[in-house]
């Protein structure tokens, strides 16, 4: 959003490019996530290291930190130290939990378990936690500047990444994603059904899509939360192919989309 991003990271080890494990773990997501941002070396359990630190705040804008709030005190980095030496500088300190549970280690699995988005014993698809807890801090860091736009001081804030897995949790927790809820399977419109020659993801939750819907499958438009709506709507997918079911939805408007 055209922000001048400064990152210190510990010395690289012998051998290596850089000390943060992203970059070993998978070279282009670290060469992504810091396109255009300055990378800079400093060992800030040392004086030089400290010094370049407290360079960069005296004139920086906000503070991203993923510390646990001890190590933090320890770096003389927590609220208090950072307000009585930099006011108009702001804090976003990104924790795995709020409160005492900051302390505690986790990952984005944890959290996902904790929120209870781990069902069974297959990894989920994404890091969840981890890039919705990248949202909020993005927002938080907004917010940072418009509060000291208006008083004239920096702000601390802090963003929990299990707050972040709570927050994608809450269509589970409102009923919506359950097996008996309108985007968990109870809507005919909405789910991944089986089509000739692969799957087709269908997305016709708003009426007039519904409506779409039943009349390109030969159907009399019904409440689409009968379960005999959806042994319909499966029968006719059932008998196209993706190719067939692509040009349908070109044709019909439909929101759908076939895999394989």
């Amino acid at each position: 959003m055209g922000a001048d991003c400064v990152k210190l990271e510990p010395p690289a080890p012998a051998g290596a490019a850089t000390a943060d494990p992203m970059g070993r773990y998978s070279p282009p997501a670290y060469a992504a996530l810091h396109e255009g941002v300055r990378v800079l070396q400093a060992d800030l359990k040392q004086a030089q290291g400290q010094a370049l630190l407290q360079a960069e705040l005296a004139r920086a804008d906000v503070l991203l930190t993923s510390f646990r709030p001890s190590a933090l005190a320890r770096l003389g980095l927590d609220a208090a130290a950072l307000a009585a030496r930099h006011p108009r500088l702001s804090c976003v300190a990104i924790v795995g939990a709020p409160g005492p549970a900051a302390e505690m280690p986790g990952h984005d699995l944890t959290y996902l378990a904790e929120s209870g988005l781990v069902p069974g014993l297959a990894l989920p698809p994404t890091l969840y936690a981890d890039m919705a807890g990248a949202l909020m801090a993005s927002e938080a860091v907004l917010q940072a500047l418009l509060r000291r736009a208006a008083t004239g001081a920096g702000v601390h804030l802090e963003v929990a990444l299990s707050d972040a897995a709570r927050h994608l949790a809450q269509p589970r927790d409102w009923g919506l994603t359950l097996p008996t809820g309108a985007v968990g399977g109870a809507h005919a419109g909405y789910g991944v059904y089986a089509c000739a020659d692969g799957r087709v993801a269908v997305a016709a939750l708003e009426p007039h899509f519904a409506a779409a819907l039943c009349r390109a499958a030969g159907l009399p438009e019904q409440d689409m939360l009968q379960p005999r709506m959806r042994k319909a709507i499966a029968g006719f997918l059932r008998r196209h192919t993706r190719a067939e079911l692509d040009q349908l939805a070109r044709e019909r408007d439909l929101p759908l989309h076939t895999l394989a």
